[in-house]
């Protein structure tokens, strides 16, 4: 029997997210805009007219969360920029196989050390497991953050009250049986150390806890390979497990990744290089793309 420590109506309590969810607000619907106009490369000006923000403001605000302009990003989402970052997936993901790297030249990725919950303990559902979560500020929105004693377990985004609630229901479905616990305190380490790229080192792994089938333990072990700036396709995954016809369950395996972001299933690809679905949204998706592509660039200069 799952006990869950804490009143929903309660989540109202959560950590506050001062003008995170404001500023995330025009940035989702700056990149919802761009996604359906970027054929008509529409200007600066009509961007922060549709956005209803001054243009000089909303330029500051884009390179502050994305890491590049808007006229940037309307590049990095046309599928030709997919393609390419498609182009060099299979040699990429070789590559870090051989030599254990998780990131190319002086760029580093998240860094993290992980392991798996045993079948018996799966296959509990969560039994004699306590959770403890919080929401916590990201440049993504809302993250809803999960830890147990041996470390994150989950990772989640969400966009105001009504879509937290769901979010954190989502989460618990999974571990039917755990016991859940709110400590914002407790899972503040964890979110700091997630989206600040400065603390992203090898000497400070971050540790994580794979909850899931073997199936799915080892699709996101192989999502943790593909670098930054590089993408790969659900077949390329297949391939690389031995399972070259199990394209299609590889991408149930990706949709049920429960550490978004830290595991990167949002460089999962469509053969075309189409960016398909996202657990957490498309715009999420392509916003942490092009936060990515920023820090590529910052990387490379």
């Amino acid at each position: 029997m799952m006990t869950v420590m804490t009143d929903p109506a309660a989540l109202s309590a959560a950590t506050p997210l001062n003008s995170v969810p404001s500023d995330y607000d025009a940035i989702r619907r700056t990149i919802e805009f761009i996604t359906n106009n970027w054929r008509d490369q529409p200007s600066l000006d009509r961007i922060a007219d549709h956005v209803g923000i001054e243009p000089t403001r909303l330029q500051k605000l884009f390179r502050r969360w994305c890491g590049l302009s808007p006229k940037a990003f309307v590049q990095a989402i046309t599928l030709d920029n997919a393609r390419e970052l498609l182009r060099d997936s299979a040699s990429v993901l070789d590559a870090s196989y051989e030599v254990g790297l998780s990131g190319p030249g002086r760029l580093h990725d998240l860094f993290v050390t992980h392991e798996a919950m045993s079948p018996g303990e799966y296959a509990s559902r969560g039994a004699g497991l306590e959770i403890v979560w919080g929401f916590h500020d990201s440049p993504f929105g809302a993250a809803l953050v999960m830890a147990t004693p041996r470390g994150l377990a989950g990772l989640a985004f969400a966009d105001g009250e009504e879509d937290r609630a769901r979010a954190l229901d989502d989460m618990i479905a999974r571990w039917p049986a755990a016991v859940f616990r709110e400590d914002s305190s407790a899972t503040e380490p964890y979110a700091r150390r997630i989206f600040d790229s400065r603390l992203w080192t090898p000497d400070d792994p971050l540790r994580i806890v794979f909850i899931g089938t073997d199936f799915e333990i080892r699709v996101w072990e192989t999502l943790l390979k593909i670098p930054f700036g590089r993408a790969t396709t659900y077949s390329d995954i297949a391939e690389r497990l031995d399972r070259p016809k199990a394209a299609r369950a590889v991408g149930t395996a990706v949709g049920r990744n429960p550490i978004s972001f830290v595991v990167p299933c949002h460089r999962v690809l469509g053969k075309s290089g189409s960016l398909c679905g996202y657990h957490w949204g498309l715009t999420r998706k392509r916003a942490i793309l092009g936060w990515e592509a920023g820090l590529v660039g910052e990387g490379a200069g």
